[in-house]
């Protein structure tokens, strides 16, 4: 599994658990919260730069990766989604429409593999669905 790839999961990991506990968004807390976090559960090192650059851009981008991703989800409001799903979808999001260094086509397979690991099987499609129409 390569480093990014455990960067992402990293990120998924963390992001349900606040989305979970209803958190808030302020980014100085929030990555105090992922320093914490990496200490109580076994993390490679390499990967908590990215998975914190994620983190801090989907926190300080939420409003719009949520609006992107409400509009390409028909008849799916983003909280009655499940909480893996919605948060699989905001990595892929963020890394869609900020990361300059991830193409579209990676971003969508990445959040895919992702899914097939952590998410139901049917929501592999339903992943695939609202990606692909962003």
């Amino acid at each position: 599994m390569g480093l990014r790839r455990k960067s992402r999961e990293l990120a998924l990991q963390f992001l349900y658990g606040h989305d979970v506990q209803e958190g808030t968004c302020s980014e100085d807390e929030l990555l105090a919260r992922v320093n914490e976090f990496c200490t109580c559960f076994p993390v490679e090192a390499k990967a908590i730069t990215y998975a914190e650059q994620l983190i801090a851009g989907i926190c300080r981008h939420r409003q719009e990766i949520d609006s992107l991703l409400s509009r390409s989800s028909h008849n799916w409001r983003i909280e009655r989604m499940a909480a893996v799903d919605r948060n699989i979808l905001r990595i892929a999001a963020y890394e869609i429409k900020y990361g300059k260094d991830v193409p579209a086509t990676v971003a969508i397979n990445e959040a895919l593999e992702i899914a097939k690991r952590y998410a139901e099987p049917d929501s592999v499609g339903f992943i695939n669905g609202i990606l692909d129409s962003l």
